[in-house]
């Protein structure tokens, strides 16, 4: 059990170093004036009308990197940072969140599996803490409590990891669309790609804790199945 909690420790120490990074790339980015004048809710709207999209709205959010593409209401919700924004950071985020838009109107695999994933998702993780911590205590008695926490904690893993290659593709689609559109120019763009791979890189660390964690409660299991 404290080797679970040493590796948590460890890659909660590095979400916190790579999520420092990406802030600080946005703050930097944030100060680089776009030089077409295109706030990030323009961009969005023309990436948007571009790819033929007309039904999906851009909002407004609050709070700081909240932005997100919501597929049940078809609306990009951008942070104000970025929906006001006229900077190289505001461009690319609003551009990968209509990225995400522009993999929902074409039925992108990945997105449509991790959206049927999601209910599933939810409910394991209202549960799966309080289950793994009683299946390590209760081990010795009822072990099957461990193997239905182990089961639980899979679909967050595989939800996890189908996360990276949707994230990675929207970022794709909004780089192409960026550069073939010059609303990036040859200095700006590869600003707005350094910013998106270290968004990505948040996903790769919790993909990658979140297999570590779920390999160590397996060998938990098989060890106790052992002895």
């Amino acid at each position: 059990m404290g080797s679970i909690w040493v590796v948590s420790l460890i890659f909660v120490g590095i979400s916190m170093l790579v999520s420092m990074r990406l802030k600080g790339k946005f703050a930097g980015y944030s100060k680089v004036g776009l030089t077409s004048g295109l706030s990030g809710r323009q961009v969005a709207e023309k990436m948007l009308k571009e790819n033929g999209i007309y039904d999906v709205a851009v909002n407004a959010s609050n709070g700081f990197l909240t932005d997100h593409y919501n597929p049940l209401n078809k609306t990009v919700n951008l942070s104000p940072d970025v929906y006001n924004g006229v900077s190289v950071a505001a461009a690319a985020v609003a551009a990968h969140e209509c990225g995400h838009a522009v993999q929902h109107a074409t039925s992108y695999r990945w997105l449509m599996l991790r959206s049927r994933l999601v209910p599933a998702v939810q409910y394991s993780s209202v549960l799966v803490q309080w289950v793994l911590i009683g299946g390590i205590l209760l081990i010795k008695v009822f072990p099957s409590l461990l193997l239905i926490g182990i089961v639980l904690f899979a679909l967050t893993t595989i939800f996890s990891v189908i996360t990276l290659p949707v994230e990675f593709d929207a970022s794709k689609r909004a780089l192409a669309w960026l550069q073939r559109t010059n609303v990036t120019n040859g200095q700006e763009f590869p600003m707005a790609k350094d910013a998106l791979k270290w968004a990505a890189m948040t996903y790769v660390v919790a993909a990658i804790a979140s297999i570590v964690t779920l390999a160590q409660y397996i060998l938990i299991y098989a060890g106790n199945r052992r002895s």
